[in-house]
């Protein structure tokens, strides 16, 4: 079968479309990538957390699947809205890569090093939260741009530091600017961070027999419990939102999370064991609820907007 990916044209997206094509591949079946330029491509000039809706990286890309342009498309799964329109599905979760964040810089070896009010660039609310409980001093400087054009931007000094997903970076080969790899105990990566989605029409039956057995289980899993989560803690408000679910054996997921107003000044966080990701990921969020997370969502809800956590 000849299948045709859609794809954003990012340098990273289009490694992740290829990525896939590579594995179908081997599976016997041709592809081709077909470019798709998306909303949130298209607002390069403005920082994430202005924008005000979801789905902002997927939403062309599920119009060419409904039109018949494309079979499949491949997103990073953190930019994948937890509520899918009903003619859509996703067939296969890849094998999670790198789910951390890293810390770039030309000069700095790490947050620590980094001198009293320096400026770091982020457009993900979740990293800034977690670095101003840190570092409150920081100033915090919106970054947008594909990964090889913000790290342009450090080298030219416009920042003293940057935070990108650890996955992107090595996908493109870039891993020479990185400094430090940020364990989750210092930083709670986002729902899904490192993880690749393959999406298709709910209906495309023969696509979809194929696609599935690009899925790895365990990934499927783990991210389904974040996943989880942030559907039942309303991810539609924009507030930042961290979850890591990993494997402690080969039947117990442990997830951990955090919600938090940007500037650092409120953190809630919470960490659970279970065997079900669904219940484990609903009673995380419950337990969050209880210890605040509702008056934190109420009242940030409307100054920004629920967009997914970028590169």
């Amino acid at each position: 079968m000849r299948l045709r990916i859609a794809s954003r044209g990012s340098q990273l997206a289009l490694w992740q479309a290829n990525h896939v094509g590579g594995l179908l591949e081997k599976l016997g079946h041709s592809f081709e990538v077909v470019v798709i330029k998306t909303t949130g491509d298209k607002m390069q000039s403005v920082s994430f957390a202005q924008v005000g809706m979801k789905g902002m990286f997927t939403k062309e890309i599920e119009e060419a699947l409904a039109e018949g342009e494309a079979d499949v498309a491949v997103h990073s799964m953190k930019a994948v809205p937890t509520e899918l329109m009903p003619a859509f599905g996703l067939a296969a979760t890849l094998e999670r890569d790198d789910p951390r964040d890293a810390f770039l810089s030309m000069r700095y070896e790490s947050v620590e090093e980094l001198p009293m009010h320096a400026r770091v660039g982020t457009s993900s609310l979740r990293r800034e939260a977690q670095l101003k409980l840190r570092r409150p001093d920081l100033v915090v400087v919106p970054l947008r741009g594909n990964v090889d054009t913000r790290i342009r931007k450090l080298e030219s000094s416009e920042y003293d530091a940057i935070l990108l997903a650890a996955a992107g970076v090595k996908r493109l080969g870039l891993e020479r600017w990185v400094k430090r790899v940020m364990p989750a105990s210092e930083m709670i990566p986002a729902v899904g961070q490192g993880a690749l989605a393959v999406e298709i029409l709910r209906n495309a039956v023969e696509v979809r027999n194929v696609v599935r057995l690009l899925n790895h289980s365990e990934t499927e899993m783990a991210v389904r419990s974040e996943r989880t989560l942030l559907r039942a803690l309303g991810g539609g408000c924009q507030v930042p939102i961290a979850a890591y679910a990993h494997w402690l054996s080969g039947s117990m997921l442990q997830l951990q999370a955090l919600v938090a107003r940007p500037d650092g000044s409120e953190v809630l966080s919470y960490s659970e064991q279970g065997s079900s990701p669904e219940l484990l990921g609903e009673g995380v969020a419950r337990e969050l609820l209880r210890m605040g997370a509702e008056r934190l969502l109420s009242d940030l809800d409307g100054r920004s907007t629920a967009v997914p956590d970028q590169p």
